[in-house]
């Protein structure tokens, strides 16, 4: 591109350079036939003028017949050299003299239209002139092309280097090199931006390794357990056959049954919105039916009358979101579910609408979640200690689940304490702010 442009603007260089001197020439002699022509205004006759032969201009007038009655000695007794209209200008060559390069022939009249006067510049300097530019550039041009390929070469290969760098360090990372990083250069550049977006790439991929990883340790973890403990009761019962019936199995291997097919539920609805599967079945969802929906399945438990927890639900206002109707009644019943097992007498579900936004809440009156905890809560297989037990704190999934559905769906979900619900007092005496789970979805558009 740069040889092609360059020798584009040489080109045009020479011609520009010849259309200016020859614009030149044809000026001089204009000049020339203006004072030829004031003279003969003036009274002179075509004869008296001096017309030196040493002079650049060639000159020839002629009479309104057109006949030569006066000229330059270099053209004495020749006819005229050019047919031409007064204020005409042309290039040509003389015939009949000893001239043999071209000439700029301009025409110029008297006032009164006696006379016309002829006058004739060589253009033997622009042709020099354009031939010492042309070899200049015929010699110039392609040195500065060679000259452009080499810097180009070095500065171009010396720019990249870092990205060769860059392009040979991630060709050996591999699935088990996750947490090597390409080298960054100081530089502010488009080439430094790269390596920061590719390490940024990389640890995200490293993080989700390295999550899936405990994802499965965790798993594998939680699926023995269930099945360790049939194995053991059915060992016990076929190495004793007489010590145990059916009856009395039944009730703990169902128990165990039912906590491994929820466990292996949970699995499978994570792994469903890791995929985003529910990208390809969303319909405008009610989420204030599923609230209230939620306090009536509460309520009709018994466990309002067991633990004496009054469910809150004047806080509900109409909202719809776009989603999987499934999968938005999971997120609810683990956050109802979650309030239930923690709340000591009250529990709050609200919903909002602001912005195009939706905000969901559930709420309790317990002890609350530590500032420390507010953020690991929602880590798949996470614990807190005073729920570390599988039979009333769960497989730990049930809050990932919440955070899985709500990114899934464009939202996300946090923590924080209840300040702006009334304090309650526990069967202890001491105040409970408890905890509020917020919920941001957006909202469905009209």
């Amino acid at each position: 591109m740069a040889a092609a442009a360059l020798i584009l603007g040489g080109v045009l260089l020479v011609v520009l350079l010849n259309n200016t001197l020859t614009e030149n020439v044809e000026v001089a002699a204009d000049l020339r036939a203006e004072d030829v022509v004031a003279l003969l205004e003036g009274g002179v006759e075509p004869d008296r003028i001096s017309i030196d032969r040493d002079e650049d201009s060639l000159v020839q007038i002629l009479d309104d017949a057109g006949a030569v009655i006066a000229a330059s000695p270099q053209l004495s007794g020749l006819r005229a050299i050019a047919k031409l209209r007064p204020e005409q200008a042309r290039t040509l060559e003389l015939a009949d003299t000893d001239q043999p390069d071209p000439y700029r022939v301009v025409a110029l009249s008297t006032q009164n239209g006696d006379y016309l006067v002829l006058v004739a510049r060589s253009l033997e300097p622009v042709r020099e002139s354009a031939a010492v530019l042309t070899r200049g550039l015929l010699v110039g041009l392609p040195l500065l092309i060679i000259l452009i390929a080499v810097i180009t070469w070095v500065v171009t290969g010396k720019a990249l280097r870092p990205v060769e760098s860059i392009r040979a360090q991630v060709a050996a990372i591999n699935g088990n090199q996750l947490s090597k990083r390409v080298p960054e250069p100081e530089s502010n550049d488009e080439i430094a931006r790269l390596a920061r977006t590719m390490n940024a790439m990389l640890e995200r991929l490293e993080h989700s390794r390295d999550r899936q990883r405990r994802f499965v340790s965790d798993a594998s973890h939680e699926l023995r357990s269930p099945i360790a403990t049939i194995r053991h009761q059915l060992e016990t019962a076929m190495a004793h056959p007489g010590s145990s019936s059916l009856d009395d199995l039944a009730p703990d291997l169902l128990a165990e049954n039912q906590r491994m097919q929820q466990l292996v539920s949970d699995l499978l609805l994570l792994a469903r919105t890791d995929e985003d599967t529910a990208h390809h079945k969303r319909h405008p969802v009610d989420l204030d039916d599923i609230l209230l929906a939620e306090a009536i399945r509460i309520r009709s438990l018994g466990i309002g009358q067991v633990n004496e927890i009054v469910v809150d639900t004047t806080g509900v206002s109409a909202g719809q979101t776009i989603g999987d109707a499934g999968q938005l009644s999971r997120l609810v019943r683990n956050l109802v579910d979650n309030a239930v097992r923690h709340a000591r007498s009250r529990m709050w579900l609200a919903l909002r609408a602001d912005s195009g936004r939706l905000r969901l809440t559930v709420s309790d009156d317990g002890d609350g979640v530590a500032e420390a905890d507010a953020t690991r809560i929602f880590d798949r297989f996470a614990r807190l200690d005073n729920s570390r037990t599988r039979e009333t704190g769960g497989a730990g999934l049930g809050l990932a689940i919440v955070a899985e559905v709500a990114r899934a769906h464009g939202g996300s979900v946090h923590v924080e304490p209840m300040h702006g619900e009334p304090r309650t007092n526990g069967s202890d005496g001491t105040q409970r702010i408890g905890a509020r789970f917020v919920v941001d979805l957006p909202a469905a558009s009209d």
